[in-house]
């Protein structure tokens, strides 16, 4: 029942910039923890960040300082700006929720960095 649709991804140069939103949709609880993962090609899969409600995030150490997550509770959103993008952070981005001890997740986005 719980809904988790991601956007933004897309191919884009070296150095480019891509925002991905993820919009939650059809619980009837809060959600707490709201991030994302990646998985490229031949490699597992990989937490990139999170956000809690109140706001503390946490970045996967190759993504810190290019990455930003925020999210609006009021809309159950979560988005990941995306800048100095590298080839290396070409994957499929899922979005995840947790609520009540329970993972959701996106159906994933592709991001392609690459000239």
């Amino acid at each position: 029942q719980v809904q988790l649709v991601e956007s933004g991804g897309g191919l884009v140069q070296p150095g480019g910039s891509l925002r991905l939103s993820c919009a939650a949709s059809g619980s009837p609880f809060s959600i707490n923890v709201m991030g994302w993962f990646r998985q490229a090609p031949g490699k597992q899969r990989e937490l990139v960040a999170t956000i809690t409600s109140g706001g503390s995030t946490y970045y996967h150490h190759s993504v810190k300082g290019r990455f930003t997550a925020s999210r609006d509770n009021a809309k159950n959103t979560v988005s990941l700006q995306m800048n100095s993008l590298k080839p290396e952070d070409t994957a499929v981005y899922y979005c995840l929720a947790t609520i009540t001890n329970r993972e959701y997740w996106g159906q994933g986005t592709q991001v392609t960095v690459s000239s």
